[in-house]
């Protein structure tokens, strides 16, 4: 079978779903020969695919502005597919919600969350524009659906009416990381992801000076926090919040952190923090319990359930108690031993190859339930 996976969110800066795709195609490339045959999809004017870090498949790289592609296919769902890769495909599966225009090829798509048709508020781009009249007629049509996550299953159900027992759950993979052998001698606190609105990271800010004010009164010593990752005009509120004047001589932001980076990253943090209003799966979490780094998270969306009673699950609506989530964790060495042990157990619960296996079962359905429509 043909497979075309949509491989342009890895294109430039990976992260999320950028990730995810990069990681699915490795860990399908590294199985034993199957019957599928897989070409990695491109598109773009300016950037091409790094073909020494891009997993080693076929690539059908085109040269279409971003913009215009999009438009194109969201909006009129022309062209199809194989009239750019100029090649036949028998699947195709994007890695978000809106499916990939083609001739008579099976279609999956991937939904990490769907916060864009609840709050679009959240949301820029292309993605205000089109996704939350889109993505649900998208879904509920699509061949077959993966869900990264039961909650977002749920969610789909819930918020677009696919059930979820038509929807294939593939949780993500943990990184071939060792655990750290000991805590770091000068650690920070740590948030890893875009700076954009999903991730309350306003309440962030103002629980890290809660706590500050509180431990500058004793003379005790606080960590740095770091808010590491990419950034737009969206975030403009928090950059402004974090290089105020009481805070930028202790909070960092170093921008985007590349894959091989983030490993050394996570190794320097004291705890992650996830304040997230919602999110679909929550990789930075499990990268953070396969080092054995404490995990303080918003008890919201998949998080809990990705955690499984590994991490510290806070309201996160106000700022008083991540604020104390976050004292108890620097103050307690038990409590950073118990949360460092029980994060890698859970840890070991993930891996890309069960997210390739569990794929290849969305594609089994998606070829089905396509000979099923046709009548053969």
């Amino acid at each position: 079978m043909r497979i075309l996976l949509d491989y342009r969110p890895a294109l430039r800066q990976r992260s999320g779903v950028g990730e995810y795709v990069h990681e699915l195609a490795t860990a399908l490339l590294a199985e034993p020969q199957t019957d599928h045959t897989l070409t990695l999809f491109s598109a773009s004017w300016r950037d091409r695919v790094d073909r020494g870090r891009a997993p080693r498949a076929p690539i059908s790289d085109c040269r279409v502005p971003v913009s215009v592609l999009n438009y194109a296919w969201h909006r009129l769902q022309w062209p199809p597919v194989e009239w750019l890769t100029r090649a036949g495909a028998d699947l195709v599966h994007s890695a978000h919600p809106i499916r990939i225009p083609t001739r008579n090829a099976a279609q999956v798509v991937t939904v990490h969350d769907l916060d864009f048709l609840a709050h679009p508020e959240r949301t820029r781009a292309e993605i205000r524009r089109d996704y939350p009249t889109l993505a649900p007629q998208h879904i509920r049509n699509a061949d077959a659906v993966i869900a990264v996550s039961a909650h977002t299953a749920g969610e789909i159900e819930r918020l677009v009416g696919r059930p979820a027992s038509r929807v294939t759950v593939a949780p993500l993979g943990r990184p071939a990381w060792p655990p750290r052998s000991q805590e770091p001698d000068d650690g920070v606190f740590l948030f890893l992801g875009t700076l954009e609105p999903r991730k309350n990271l306003g309440v962030l800010l103002d629980a890290y000076a809660q706590l500050r004010h509180h431990r500058d009164l004793t003379g005790a010593t606080t960590p740095r926090l770091v808010l590491a990752g990419g950034h737009g005009d969206q975030a403009a509120p928090v950059v402004a919040r974090a290089t105020a004047p009481d805070l930028a001589p202790h909070v960092d932001l170093p921008g985007y952190v590349a894959p091989e980076d983030r490993e050394a990253l996570y190794r320097r943090a004291v705890a992650v923090i996830m304040p997230s209003h919602t999110e679909g799966f929550g990789l930075p979490a499990l990268e953070a319990m396969t080092v054995g780094v404490p995990v303080i998270a918003s008890d919201r969306g998949a998080l809990p359930e990705t955690l499984g009673g590994a991490g510290l699950l806070v309201d996160t609506s106000t700022p008083e108690e991540l604020a104390a989530a976050m004292t108890q964790v620097l103050t307690s060495a038990d409590q950073r031993r118990h949360m460092r042990e029980a994060g890698w157990q859970r840890a070991q619960a993930f891996s890309w190859a069960h997210t390739a296996r569990r794929t290849r079962d969305a594609w089994a359905t998606a070829v089905q339930a396509r000979r099923e429509r046709h009548g053969r």
